[in-house]
């Protein structure tokens, strides 16, 4: 396949949250002109003075130098550009609570956004992970404002593959998919990825296949999850310990029963497999069943903490850890903030402690201090392995808790 060169290009970056921000970065460092868009102005004032609004390993570091090179600014307006990268969220609607469908409006807005200052020969990727036949929907979108044809512009879907902790490392080391309808366009994103892309290998694939990977991706391994949490489920009513079956399990040379935890949260396991049960309803049984499985762990442990308790509603419970994983800021879709609040609305008095979080209450949940919580708390619940909480390992063992993770 011909090479396309894409040298010398200016990039707007739609979203300059945990994808979109360190996009922006990697995007910098191999020295393109990065223009970061957010409508929220308290974001890009905090880019602008050199610091960024996230928690994650090493991006404030190769944040300042980025800006100290002079490849990335902030902008709350939409800046002209010959790449757009879209990486908005895209949530559930608010307004079904009964059923878990794709609120796209972001990636409507940031297409609309785009077409204000899209010109012929552009370049238009939509990372943010989607329902299936999502990037067609924004190439109309943008043909509909500009009326420009669509065969004037690109139109690319090249979904993110990262792990929070880990996500400068992994733009730069995974594989990435890329897929298009036309064969050019692809093959510009493909270049354009490869300037940063140290290790890994791009594949050109179409735009709907780019699509599914992701979804698939991730709904794989929310099955495994699933499998996982129901054994912890029925281990429970053997009497036996999950962890230690499935350490003997996974003896077997072609196991790999994954760990049970409290859920599945994130913005990508807990949200995508539900974007499959939309499209093909009955088609996606075994997805649907997982889901409900993933969803109802955390109501799960809160039922066995009430009974553990005795239902004393005069036991104050701890619970360790609010994100969705350890170590990190993000509270997306946490299962431990679903325990926590169900625990609430029985009426107990919990204390949430999460030491990469600055807030001071989530939703209904009173976030707290290690040393407050295990002061002032009568049982823990351990939902994470924050590395503090490693470190007070000892206190928290001493208390009476429940241990979600298998921490030892």
């Amino acid at each position: 396949m011909k090479s396309i060169n894409m040298e010398g290009k200016t990039i707007t970056v739609l979203g300059l949250g945990y994808i979109g921000l360190p996009t922006s970065i990697v995007l910098a460092k191999a020295g393109h002109k990065v223009n970061g868009y957010d409508p929220n102005e308290e974001v890009v004032k905090t880019l602008n003075s050199g610091k960024i609004h996230i928690v994650e390993n090493n991006v404030q570091d190769e944040f300042k130098k980025v800006v100290d090179s002079g490849n990335f600014k902030a902008f709350s307006k939409i800046q002209p550009a010959d790449v757009y990268i879209i990486c908005v969220p895209t949530p559930f609607k608010e307004d079904n609570k009964e059923e878990k469908l794709a609120d796209l409006s972001y990636v409507e807005s940031a297409a609309h956004d785009v077409a204000t200052v899209v010109k012929e020969g552009d370049l238009v990727i939509l990372e943010s992970t989607v329902p299936p036949l999502t990037t067609k929907m924004v190439a109309n979108i943008i043909e509909k404002d500009t009326g420009m044809s669509k065969d004037k512009f690109h139109t690319v879907h090249c979904p993110e593959r990262v792990l929070p902790g880990k996500i400068l490392y992994e733009l730069e080391h995974n594989d990435r998919i890329i897929g298009s309808d036309r064969e050019e366009s692809a093959l510009m994103a493909k270049n354009l990825y490869e300037s940063f892309v140290k290790e890994g290998t791009c594949y050109v694939t179409d735009d709907i296949t780019a699509e599914m990977c992701k979804l698939v991706e991730n709904t794989f391994r929310d099955i495994n999850i699933a499998y996982a949490n129901e054994l912890s489920i029925i281990c429970h009513e053997l009497g036996i310990d999950v962890f230690k079956l499935i350490e003997l399990a996974n003896k077997h040379p072609r196991v790999n029963i994954l760990t049970p935890g409290v859920g599945v949260g994130g913005h990508c396991i807990a949200v995508d497999p539900w974007f499959l049960v939309e499209k093909f309803g009955d088609n996606a049984r075994l997805i649907n069943t997982a889901r409900h499985v993933n969803d109802y762990k955390p109501l799960w442990v809160s039922n066995q903490v009430e009974e553990e308790i005795k239902h004393d509603k005069n036991v104050k419970i701890g619970v360790l850890g609010l994100a969705y994983k350890p170590n990190i800021d993000d509270l997306r879709e946490s299962p431990s903030i679903i325990l926590a609040e169900d625990l609430i609305k029985k009426g107990y008095t919990v204390y949430g402690c999460e030491p990469n979080t600055k807030k001071e209450k989530i939703k209904n949940i009173e976030v707290k201090s290690l040393d407050y919580v295990l002061e002032n708390c009568d049982y823990l619940v351990i939902t994470l392995a924050n590395k503090e909480f490693l470190e007070k390992k000892e206190k928290i063992f001493a208390k009476k808790h429940y241990n979600c993770i298998g921490l030892k």
